[in-house]
């Protein structure tokens, strides 16, 4: 499997929001953070952010090769940095080569510690999808789990298959809670809003995958991410695929309180994200549809803003920038 592991510049032209038309500018009075500097060419979505114990932040997302085929994606980056500018490249660090049961679909990746192990919880599949006629379509997603002794991997499916394989299953967002119980939630087939919890080697799930009490408000979701900030846990989605919300409970398994929006849509496109607290600041990763050098019009790419609570634990509205977290050094530089 190749390896690369690159130190990048902060050194970055980017363009600014577009939808989904060839267009881009340039905005040459604020400092670009926005998208990440994770690579010229390099195309990368659905970032999901960690902080282990070298006190880096790692960045892990999905590939977007170029002008791909309905988002056929091969392989998992992951990305770490000190200060939210300069960036160093490892990847890949899975790929569906290494495979024995899927050989597409390198969609929305996870990342967790324990057992002395790094754990990489991804989706991938096989078949096609035929959105013309979709009775013909013979696409399928699971949800595996690969180890490594390094964050930066490489890593290896050691249990040679998916989690399960029905409910057809994919975004993945693997939460470990105070007392080291690991709980795994996923868009599925008829089980969004579901929850099961994994065995304590990582390897398998316990149970069955658990409908949770989201509070009666239950709309179309995929990419969730939970976390937990003091006593409160949050469940964080792209409603309707679009906009950023989020629920909150005393538990990591509700029930749950809709609490509404983080961030809403840009010209009608997908997004993907995670939430981390990084040196006393929290951020949010996500991605954005950007027309930067390519022939195939918008594509997607990793961006970040800073993220606020209000005294009773609620978030503040979000809203995309340019600048990003550019300025992370010295926002947290101790007085």
């Amino acid at each position: 499997m190749k390896k690369l592991a690159t130190t990048i510049t902060s050194a970055f032209l980017a363009g600014t929001i577009v939808g989904c038309a060839h267009h881009s500018e340039n905005n040459d009075t604020a400092v670009q953070g926005n998208p990440l500097n994770f690579g010229e060419g390099l195309r990368t979505a659905d970032p999901s952010a960690h902080v282990w114990n070298d006190g880096k932040m790692y960045v892990y997302t999905s590939h977007d090769e170029e002008c791909q085929e309905d988002f056929w994606m091969k392989d998992w980056y992951a990305f770490s940095s000190t200060d939210l500018q300069n960036w160093e490249t490892h990847g890949p660090l899975l790929s569906v080569d290494d495979l024995s049961w899927a050989d597409n679909y390198a969609w929305a990746p996870d990342a967790a510690y324990k057992n002395g192990k790094y754990y990489l919880v991804f989706p991938a599949g096989t078949g096609h999808k035929d959105r013309v006629n979709p009775e013909n379509s013979t696409k399928w997603m699971g949800i595996g789990i690969a180890e490594s002794d390094s964050p930066t991997g490489p890593f290896k499916d050691m249990i040679d298959a998916p989690l399960w394989t029905s409910p057809y299953a994919n975004d993945p967002s693997l939460f470990i809670d105070d007392d080291g119980q690991a709980y795994l939630y996923v868009h599925a087939k008829d089980h969004d809003y579901h929850v099961v919890k994994m065995a304590d080697d990582m390897r398998s799930t316990k149970g069955d995958l658990v409908k949770m009490d989201m509070g009666g408000y239950e709309p179309k979701m995929e990419g969730p991410w939970v976390f937990k900030r003091g006593d409160n846990y949050y469940f964080t989605m792209p409603e309707n695929n679009r906009v950023l919300s989020y629920y909150m409970s005393k538990s990591p398994t509700g029930p749950w309180e809709y609490k509404g929006e983080i961030m809403g849509q840009e010209h009608n496109s997908n997004n993907h994200h995670s939430i981390v607290e990084y040196q006393g600041q929290w951020i949010l990763f996500y991605h954005r549809w950007l027309d930067i050098d390519s022939a195939c019009g918008p594509q997607r790419h990793s961006a970040a803003e800073y993220l606020y609570f209000n005294d009773d634990g609620t978030i503040q509205p979000i809203t995309r920038t340019d600048k990003g977290v550019s300025d992370f050094s010295v926002k947290v530089k101790p007085n």
